[in-house]
């Protein structure tokens, strides 16, 4: 696959990882840990995989201040003009609406792939040739793409997308977007085989984007649109402005209402690693259903749970079922491991009551 000189990758790396307390933490969140072993973070796989179509100069990490250090540490081989440290956490139409006003003053005919930093893609020469082709289609047309990852299941956790007809080579028309449905709406949604879970994966050009925005997020365009981008200045910019801009998700403020969505299909062996009960989806099960990370268990009588602890310590485990047992520092975490958003509620309450050092 050639890497195309007006191929960008914009990186989003700037999440606390709550949902995956208490093994990711404030000062560490998930994008930057090794779930799997492989001796590569999330973060890290994401840059490789990507690096393969885009060339390493025209990949950008957008992340909190908080990780300039860390997106350091792990991905040396960037300037660190590559990474673009947010001042504060203003959701994923402000960060793109930075990302492109940055990239527009490099390359103005710039095709931009944006992507999570915590996915996890087991197909990925199927991945790579769908965003190859992704990148082409908006180069050649003013449209914006997002990836639609056909379900195995009716998962509640992941927004839904609806196609229409079809318009090319697996490419639709997007009908509809909706949020993170309940049980029985989920369950009809796969049955239709109208819906797509929505990756959160975007491409289009620089000038696709930045029309899109103007058009449907006017207030965060006023606070981002300076001449001071590609200079020495633009970070003082940013540091004066980014905070005033609402906290609004691409995916409501853009992409529900424009005209022009199109999604291409696949499945890609594609997670959104975001919750313990993905990650219990994805590992490696013994007779009984229990998955062991990073360290020795002795289980007895005891089915389908998680038991994550460092590295040389061992869990003995009786008579439970469906738990997640999780060690990280300073806090052991026992609870069901289908209450995954009780998770926030816990880290919350802990906050309150005893302040950030268990965060």
């Amino acid at each position: 696959m050639s890497k195309l000189k007006n191929n960008y990758c914009v990186i989003m790396s700037g999440g606390v990882g709550s949902r995956f307390w208490p093994y990711s933490r404030k000062n560490l969140p998930k994008q930057f840990l090794d779930f799997f072993g492989t001796g590569r973070s999330l973060l890290q796989q994401t840059f490789e995989r990507f690096n393969k179509v885009v060339p390493t100069e025209n990949i950008l990490i957008v992340t909190n201040e908080l990780y300039a250090n860390l997106v350091q540490e792990q991905l040396p081989q960037l300037h660190p003009s590559q990474i673009l440290l947010e001042p504060s956490r203003r959701n994923t139409a402000p960060c793109i609406a930075w990302a492109s006003n940055h990239i527009k003053a490099i390359n103005p005919n710039a095709n931009i792939v944006v992507a999570p930093s915590d996915h996890l893609i087991l197909k990925e020469d199927e991945f790579l040739t769908a965003i190859s082709n992704g990148l082409q289609f908006v180069a050649e047309n003013d449209k914006l793409l997002t990836l639609g990852i056909r379900p195995n299941r009716p998962e509640t956790g992941y927004g839904y997308i609806q196609i229409a007809e079809k318009k090319g080579n697996n490419l639709y028309k997007v009908k509809t977007f909706t949020e993170k449905p309940e049980l029985e709406l989920a369950k009809v949604f796969v049955a239709s085989g109208e819906f797509y879970w929505n990756s959160g994966l975007f491409i289009w050009n620089v000038n696709t984007i930045i029309k899109a925005l103007e058009t449907y997020l006017p207030d965060v365009m006023s606070k981002l649109t300076s001449d001071t981008y590609g200079t020495p200045k633009e970070m003082e910019f940013i540091n004066q402005n980014f905070a005033a801009c609402n906290n609004v998700s691409i995916d409501f403020g853009v992409m529900e209402k424009a005209d022009n969505v199109y999604v291409t299909l696949g499945d890609f062996g594609w997670s959104d690693l975001g919750t313990w009960g993905s990650l219990y989806d994805l590992s490696d099960k013994d007779e009984n259903g229990n998955v062991t990370l990073k360290c020795q268990t002795q289980l007895y009588d005891s089915k389908n749970n998680i038991v994550v602890l460092p590295k040389g310590k061992l869990a003995v485990v009786a008579g439970m079922e469906g738990y997640l047992i999780a060690e990280s520092d300073n806090v052991l975490l026992i609870c069901p491991k289908d209450e995954e958003s009780a998770i926030r509620k816990y880290v919350n309450e802990v906050q309150i009551k005893y302040g950030n050092d268990f965060i």
